[in-house]
């Protein structure tokens, strides 16, 4: 899928977006003052010069290799499941629209009309803990049942595990990259990259097909993340951490922010209380999320778990006594909605009474 612009125009676009300091700005300021991309790449260097543009900008513009990833963009666009999304075409993001910054041009493996849908983002550490990867893949789980499309950015740590998690309950997930699609990043997840384009989930990246990691780029990423979701929620983060960067460009762009609290010894929850000191909602549970969410009636809300007296009487937990289950099998089996089981399942793997391995859902030892 491209725009329906032509492909003069079309071609225009891709060759001022490969230049490398033609920002998002710089490059609507450019089709502002000229009328569109054709215009603009034929107009004089003093026009540009008059406009503020680096002469480096205007000397590349005609060059042979701004032409060539312009071509090679243009073929890359011709295979199947690869797609060019821009800030006029009527399939763009409408809530990344909203941002002052978004960017022009967003290149899309796998399906863009996920973009459009529900989506929250999770994010945190590369360097989680155990507990905090848990974490995040019982969240997304649950999300990712409920109907939200789970947002992260494929880094190793609490991104993989979210991207995870709603694979594994056969939910979608969009992964913003912070390099070209044609360089994944980290390369310990391309496998996880190509899984998520298999099953139906996109990967984005605003930047050149063949952009490479630059450190410059992942704030830039991160925004993105924040302005496709309605709201991020953070698992484990130091104080530097560039979670925290998505976080308040979040609360910038009027997002909701929810951060999980860990224990005060451990390192890794100190951005998440600092973000909770700052105003983000506390979580302990994926109500919490969906109690601040309750007015998006596309997605399928998740009914409150019914009460026992006891733990030990929880009717999931005795179905799995008697057989290991997927969590279709345990929906079937109980008569609940699955999204209901989702956020069951995931307040039991949080208290350590359920696990989940290899799709199957298994009931703790010791659990009676």
């Amino acid at each position: 899928m491209t725009s329906t612009i032509g492909p003069a125009e079309l071609e225009a676009r891709l060759r001022l977006h490969s230049l490398p300091e033609l920002g998002p700005a710089r490059l609507r300021r450019l089709i502002a003052a000229f009328g569109d991309a054709a215009s603009a790449l034929s107009a004089p260097a003093s026009a540009w010069r008059a406009l503020g543009l680096p002469m480096t900008c205007s000397d590349a513009r005609r060059s042979p290799a701004t032409r060539e990833r312009a071509a090679a963009a243009l073929a890359w666009l011709e295979a199947p499941g690869q797609h060019l999304l821009m800030w006029d075409d009527p399939g763009y993001p409408a809530l990344l629209a909203e941002l002052a910054d978004a960017p022009p041009l967003l290149f899309v493996i796998g399906d863009p009309g996920l973009l459009e849908r529900p989506q929250l983002a999770l994010v945190g550490s590369r360097r989680a803990s155990r507990p905090g990867l848990d974490n995040a893949r019982a969240f997304s789980r649950s999300l990712a049942g409920g109907g939200f499309v789970i947002t992260s950015g494929l880094a190793l740590g609490i991104d993989g595990a979210a991207h995870q998690g709603a694979l594994e309950v056969g939910g979608k997930t969009v992964a913003v990259l912070g390099t070209g699609l044609e360089r994944i990043y980290p390369a310990r997840h391309a496998g996880l990259a190509l899984e998520i384009r298999e099953r139906g989930g996109a990967l984005v990246s605003e930047l050149p097909l063949d952009c490479p990691p630059q450190a410059a780029n992942f704030p830039r990423r991160n925004r993105i993340i924040s302005g496709l979701s309605l709201g991020v929620l953070v698992i484990e983060a130091s104080p530097s951490s560039g979670s925290l960067i998505t976080a308040r460009l979040a609360t910038e762009q009027g997002r909701e922010v929810y951060a999980l609290p860990g224990s005060i010894h451990h390192p890794g929850a100190r951005g998440c209380h600092q973000l909770i000191r700052e105003g983000a909602i506390l979580v302990e549970s994926v109500e919490h999320i969906l109690d601040s969410l309750r007015g998006w009636q596309r997605v399928a809300p998740v009914a409150d778990e019914p009460r026992h007296s006891t733990p030990d009487e929880h009717p999931l937990v005795e179905l799995l006594h008697a057989a290991p289950a997927t969590s279709e099998a345990l929906a079937e089996t109980s008569g609940w909605p699955l999204p209901e089981v989702l956020a069951a399942l995931t307040e039991l793997e949080l208290e350590g009474r359920v696990v989940c391995e290899g799709g199957r859902w298994l009931a703790r030892a010791g659990e009676s």
